[in-house]
């Protein structure tokens, strides 16, 4: 058991990592998106063209790789969507075997299926280079491409959570106190 709570310290550390540059990505976006604005206005007026495709589908594209990539962060920081009707008020050893439940039966075959769905999508698009249609539009694949990798970074932090909740289950590691959303 020991070894696979060391897995799942690597697996929560590199997440982690991940999480912190994802904070640098809203950063980025945003101030994209700013300009994209200023820019528009401040061109008009002036009458010369400030603003690109390339920079509106640079801030969708941060856009998507915030939230693509944010998800296993927030799965991390168990702050992801919950209907807690009943969990809130359930201990935490019943809480556990819902959090195991949860990622076998769900979390982990939605992923899989993701991946599979994805796959000739972004394949295909890999195999023509795919491109914007938009004049001066940024690549499509590797976009795609960030979707699978979404869904793998969320079946590892997965494993991560389901090793915790099992050590829990066993024993071999605290039952941790409940924190502001009731949960682990």
């Amino acid at each position: 058991m020991q070894k696979l709570l060391r897995l799942s310290r690597l697996i929560d550390r590199a997440i982690e990592q991940l999480g912190r540059l994802t904070y640098w990505l809203v950063l980025a976006m945003v101030a994209i998106g700013a300009w994209n604005v200023v820019g528009r206005y401040l061109g008009r007026a002036i009458g010369v063209n400030l603003t690109t495709n390339t920079l509106v589908e640079a801030q969708w594209y941060l856009f998507d790789l915030v939230f693509l990539f944010g998800a296993a962060y927030a799965l991390k920081h168990d702050e992801h969507v919950r209907v807690d009707v009943f969990y809130k008020g359930w201990p935490i050893r019943r809480k556990a075997i819902a959090n195991l439940i949860g990622i076998s039966l769900f979390l982990i075959p939605f992923c899989l299926l993701g991946i599979y769905f994805s796959w000739t999508w972004t394949f295909n698009s890999w195999k023509i280079f795919e491109m914007s249609s938009d004049p001066g539009g940024l690549p499509r694949y590797p976009i795609k491409t960030a979707v699978i990798l979404s869904f793998i970074l969320l079946i590892i932090q997965g494993i991560s959570e389901a090793i915790k909740q099992v050590a829990l289950l066993r024993g071999a590691i605290a039952q941790p106190q409940e924190d502001h959303h009731g949960g682990l």
